[in-house]
């Protein structure tokens, strides 16, 4: 019973002054609600990019031009790198044979796929691809074929399409064996995907997949350098396939024994590895404005619950001479400041959560909720209204009460 009175007594002292609590509330609210944002926006990226990685297999490395993730070296450099060509990367896929399977692929997206007096959207990606593409990438055939060696050896004109494109040309019709066209060529479908969902906020059943010869021959191998995705039989000859892609490749491009690689080699770990530094960094900048603002915050609570003390100094002293003990006290003002900081810092979260999942969601990642940066930052809350309550508290608790009463 009393502390349900000194709870309510506490709660009721902080609605008689609405703007000061709200305040002093706002200064803690923009603290958590800054760290909160930022890794809820965080742990949205790295869920996404975690399951966007997963439809590459276990075993898989990609060999590129261009470095996956660059925040420090200059793109001027990696830009004038030779291309891959489809010459070196076809050497290159016969020097692996038996160590590893090499899918070669070329992408362009925005395109258009029309049928008849149908048409898609211009969002189709026209994917140049080899026979072991589907496999590499874990798609499956619904109906009709994959790529065979001849297609790619001969170009043939012929494409794989994804679920949402057959729905949107082919209604109520057997794709197989129609002919369509992107970007004024006509191709020939052999067959079609399994849904396949989405990857990092887009559609994987928007690819059209065409033989790459076949690519080549209609948008030229001018400025087109090739993606090589590379798959060890298993997780434990991943290092030595890596070594071994490392040393082929350096042979196909010619380098010499003291020259860098002139070009990039990325698999699933290493591409979270470096986000996550990237995440560390910024987390760590987070934490620091947070820490910085939670400072000042718990200032201007102790400023306030010292000038509440000193407003109601004589209603201290009536509690005192009525019979209320010095521990009844310190518990009362230590709840309002405590409750001050709960309630900003709860603030803070939904605030922080709903900023953060906006942003992730225009980068195209998953909503989540970060339960444990939610729950430290209600316990920070606490400790800052206990921490810099404390003395408030201690010092309206020992007043005299004779002393008190007197005050004016």
């Amino acid at each position: 019973m009393i502390l349900g009175e000194i709870f309510r007594l506490a709660l009721g002292s902080l609605a008689a002054n609405k703007l000061r609590s709200a305040l002093t509330m706002l200064g803690i609210t923009v603290g958590v609600l800054s760290v909160i944002g930022v890794m809820t926006c965080i742990t949205a990226l790295r869920s996404s990019i975690e399951t966007g990685l997963n439809v590459l297999g276990a075993n898989s490395f990609q060999i590129n031009k261009f470095p996956a993730i660059n925040f420090s070296d200059p793109w001027l450099r990696f830009r004038n790198r030779r291309d891959i060509t489809y010459a070196q990367a076809e050497r290159f896929k016969e020097l692996m044979r038996g160590t590893a399977e090499v899918s070669l692929t070329l992408r362009r997206g925005g395109r258009r796929a029309l049928y008849l007096d149908r048409r898609t959207n211009p969002n189709v990606r026209l994917i140049g691809a080899d026979e072991n593409f589907l496999n590499a990438f874990r798609y499956d055939v619904a109906a009709g074929r994959n790529l065979q060696p001849d297609d790619v050896a001969l170009g043939r004109a012929v494409v794989i399409l994804g679920k949402d494109i057959v729905e949107k040309l082919f209604v109520n019709e057997d794709p197989l064996g129609k002919h369509l066209r992107i970007d004024g060529q006509s191709y020939t479908v052999i067959g079609v995907l399994e849904s396949k969902g989405t990857s990092f906020g887009e559609s994987q059943d928007l690819n059209a997949i065409t033989p790459i010869t076949q690519y080549l021959e209609v948008y030229g191998s001018a400025w087109r350098s090739i993606s090589m995705n590379v798959q060890a039989p298993d997780q434990a000859s991943l290092a030595a396939a890596q070594e071994t892609a490392i040393g082929m490749m350096r042979l196909v491009r010619a380098l010499d024994p003291e020259e860098s690689n002139d070009f990039e080699v990325f698999s699933n770990e290493s591409l979270i590895e470096a986000f996550n530094k990237v995440a560390g960094i910024v987390a760590l900048g987070s934490l620091a404005i947070s820490a910085i603002a939670l400072l000042a915050s718990g200032v201007g609570v102790m400023n306030i619950m010292l000038v509440s003390v000193t407003e109601r100094t004589k209603e201290i002293g009536i509690r005192k001479s009525i019979g209320a003990k010095k521990r009844n006290i310190l518990m009362q003002f230590l709840i309002e400041a405590v409750v001050l900081s709960l309630v900003g810092g709860l603030a803070g979260v939904i605030l922080g959560v709903a900023g953060g999942n906006a942003a992730a969601q225009l980068l195209n990642a998953s909503i989540v909720f970060p339960w444990g940066w939610a729950a430290a930052g209600l316990l920070v809350c606490s400790a800052i209204g206990i921490g810099f309550g404390f003395y408030p508290a201690w010092k309206a608790a020992s007043l005299d009460p004779i002393e008190a009463l007197r005050y004016e």
